[in-house]
């Protein structure tokens, strides 16, 4: 199986769609807001919190069931999900939310 198609399955495909809409509420609430520290934590950051954490077992279950069948490419698409969620934490540690 190429990178490509293995890229069409849901466990492949879900944790970077999740980290992307993290990403994307993130940036819209510090366009919205700024980037002030806020006392209480809203909404949007309890469901930043859900998408991040509920990718750990989408992520664990892509690399149990194909690093053992098609290793180079299912290295790669871990690759691309911790990329994806890299680029969603990122802005967080830098704006210190």
């Amino acid at each position: 199986m190429n990178s490509l198609r293995m890229l069409k399955l849901p466990s492949a495909f879900l944790p970077v769609v999740m980290s992307l809409a993290a990403l994307a509420m993130v940036l819209g609430h510090i366009a919205l807001y700024g980037g002030a520290r806020e006392a209480d934590e809203g909404a949007a950051a309890h469901l930043f919190q859900i998408l991040m954490a509920a990718q750990a077992p989408i992520v664990a279950y892509f690399a149990i069931k194909w690093l053992p069948k098609t290793p180079k490419q299912a290295i790669g698409i871990l690759a691309i999900q911790v990329s994806a969620g890299i680029m969603a934490l990122a802005p967080v540690f830098y704006f210190d939310l």
